[in-house]
């Protein structure tokens, strides 16, 4: 890790100063540094987790998240499950997007490539320092104990193994579009070719943050056991911040790419984005907010945390007000134009982000200055912030058809009238069939409809008319398929929220053995609880039958687990899962009359929520996959040799 710091900040200087005077020499040191500096810390990395596998117990990290008979896939996951180990997961994944822009950026402009990575090397040195300083991983025990402490319990589990890594690579990823934001504003030029470069990057980070923020969502929904996938967490919000704008930021890149315009607001949300990374680094790492998810270290980290949020993010916005004056937007558009509903689709996205962000700080602003505690709940995010998503499902299949710089509003609503009456006639039936309940659903499901038939609506148009149209289909560009898929998983994922908010029926029973009991026409019936002994657990599992009209359907045994040597309990839920619904079933304690507690869910399209966050995943990824995108780095040098 010495060794990695010592190279970034070889990487860090030298290259920066190299593209201020024209020297090619020090320009060129960046690529084999940033090689050099992600080799470093894979060694460092790879080393710690072999510490895990292996059990070692002389390192302080392995003797507090680990223990010997903890299965192998948490004791690999123990390497990031903790503070240290997951800063160093961090600092290396800087390091893996750094030298993949040295390895893939060949076709970036020699000034522009090395400035790129001498910011994405100043990141890593901040990173490397407070990790070296602060939080060494490798800090070992003078007297090594016969084990280790454990992995904390919930943490043992298969989404959340897998949760922190792609998380990660969402919030870093977004450290390249910072670096491209920054490396612009010191050359002091933003045109249609870096609206090109920066929008890979952007995507990627963009598809590991979704991917990753549904683990944690699908990790919430089953093994916490309160059988919600969102609870408007501290820590929740810190990850989906970041992921609103760089949603935006994929949108406004577009319109650099295609018409030069919105360049200030694209550097901006380039520079927001990743900041609001780093304040979900300091919610999570400085103990200022309470979350389950939350790592509960000293105020002093935090402090070194907030050092670099106000280095990186103030040096940026103050670089960015100096140079505000030379990114002059070319492009002109009309008011109904693809360019003005890109424009609608960031501000709503930026509005919706900054509602999530006052009203995950204001319960300590007003502890600070007012001196009185106050709760911020699922009841203001939802009331505050379902209105801006509503609106942009309202506006983004109109939206997406509209052609740049000008546009014929009505003849585009015009193509999508069909489209609209179907949707309004589902939503429609939708609250004829659910009798008086609330809004959320028929809404949902309007919205939904609106935007899956909207998407095919747009997909087919550009096929053109006549014959081979669905030839011509399959042969359109991976970016337009992409696009589609995203926006249809969103409509997915909405229905999904819609269902589960609205329907959801939910009952406690003090359940007798062999005695059913009837939640929402399901009949169940507690068979038998035995206790269990696992790899590292003890376990009160309950054998519940469920039935329905007669006809028995499933078996479910959902756990009570006690972990002994973090002396910690969690809960298993045992879902039945269906596309149409989750039976969900948690068992609780034995009761002073025999019987024991059973909380019993019924949550209506849960699973579409996921398939949603999917499909959005799969359309970043086909987007990305775009051959455009792999030549376009090119396209500035092909245009600079004189057409014959």
């Amino acid at each position: 890790m010495i060794l990695a710091l010592g190279v970034a900040l070889v990487q860090m200087v030298l290259p920066m100063v190299g593209a201020a005077f024209g020297w090619r020499g020090w320009m060129a040191v960046a690529e084999p540094a940033a090689g050099a500096q992600f080799a470093l810390l894979a060694s460092a990395f790879a080393a710690l987790t072999w510490a895990f596998i292996t059990s070692d117990f002389s390192l302080q990290i392995v003797v507090a998240n680990s223990h010997s008979a903890k299965p192998m896939i948490y004791k690999i996951s123990g390497t990031w499950g903790n503070h240290e180990g997951s800063m160093l997961l961090w600092a290396l994944i800087v390091a893996l997007f750094g030298a993949m822009a040295a390895w893939f950026g060949g076709n970036l402009p020699d000034t522009l490539r090395a400035r790129v990575l001498s910011v994405q090397a100043a990141i890593g040195v901040a990173f490397l320092a407070f990790i070296i300083f602060t939080s060494n991983p490798f800090a070992r025990m003078a007297v090594p104990p016969f084990d280790g402490q454990d992995l904390n319990p919930l943490l043992q589990d298969p989404g959340l193994a897998f949760h922190p890594p792609f998380l990660y690579l969402g919030y870093v990823g977004l450290s390249m579009a910072f670096s491209f934001a920054v490396a612009a504003l010191i050359e002091g030029r933003v045109d249609a070719a870096w609206g090109r470069w920066v929008r890979p990057w952007t995507l990627a980070a963009w598809v590991f943050l979704t991917i990753g923020i549904a683990l944690g969502s699908w990790w919430a929904y089953y093994e916490l056991g309160w059988g919600g996938f969102w609870f408007w967490d501290p820590v929740e919000n810190a990850s989906f911040m970041p992921w609103l704008l760089a949603t935006a930021l994929l949108h406004s890149a577009i319109v650099v790419e295609k018409r030069e315009s919105l360049k200030s607001w694209t550097i901006l949300l380039a520079i927001l984005a990743f900041g609001f990374s780093l304040i979900g680094t300091f919610i999570v790492r400085s103990g200022l907010l309470t979350s389950v998810h939350a790592f509960a270290n000293d105020p002093e980290r935090g402090v070194f945390i907030l050092m670099i949020l106000a280095f990186f993010t103030g040096g940026a916005l103050i670089l960015f007000a100096v140079r505000a004056g030379t990114m002059e937007a070319k492009g002109v558009f009309g008011i109904a134009s693809r360019e003005s509903a890109l424009v609608v689709n960031n501000i709503l996205l930026a509005v919706a982000c900054f509602v999530v962000f006052v009203g995950t700080m204001w319960p300590l602003l007003a502890e600070m200055f007012a001196g009185r505690k106050l709760s911020v709940g699922p009841p203001f995010f939802n009331a505050a912030f379902t209105p801006f998503m509503v609106l942009l499902g309202l506006v983004l299949p109109v939206g997406a058809m509209l052609p740049w710089k000008r546009a014929q509003l009505g003849r585009t609503a015009w193509r999508l009238r069909y489209v609209f009456v179907a949707a309004l006639a589902i939503g429609g039936l939708v609250w004829a069939m659910q009798t008086g309940r609330s809004l959320i659903g028929p809404v949902g499901m309007f919205l939904a409809a609106w935007l899956v038939m909207g998407t095919a609506v747009d997909l087919a148009t550009r096929t053109g008319r006549g014959q081979g149209r669905l030839r011509r289909l399959f042969r359109l560009p991976r970016a337009d398929w992409g696009k589609s898929v995203a926006h249809a998983g969103l409509g997915v994922t909405m229905m999904g929220i819609a269902g589960l908010t609205a329907w959801t029926v939910e009952d406690i029973t003090v359940a007798q053995v062999d005695v059913p009991f009837e939640v929402g026409g399901y009949q169940i019936t507690l068979r038998s609880v035995e206790e269990l002994r696992g790899p590292n657990y003890l376990s009160t599992q309950a054998v519940l039958d469920v039935s329905r009209d007669g006809n028995f359907l499933v078996t479910l045994t959902p756990e009570k687990r006690m972990y002994p040597v973090a002396q910690m309990p969690t809960t298993e839920a045992a879902i039945d899962q269906s596309f149409l619904r989750d039976l969900y079933l948690v068992i609780g304690d034995q009761q002073t009359s025999g019987g024991w507690a059973v909380r019993t869910y019924i949550k209506p399209l849960t699973v579409w929520i996921w398939i949603g966050c999917a499909l959005m995943a799969l359309g970043g990824t086909l987007s990305l996959s775009d051959r455009r995108f792999r030549v376009a780095a090119g396209a500035r040098k092909t245009r600079a040799v004189p057409a014959e």
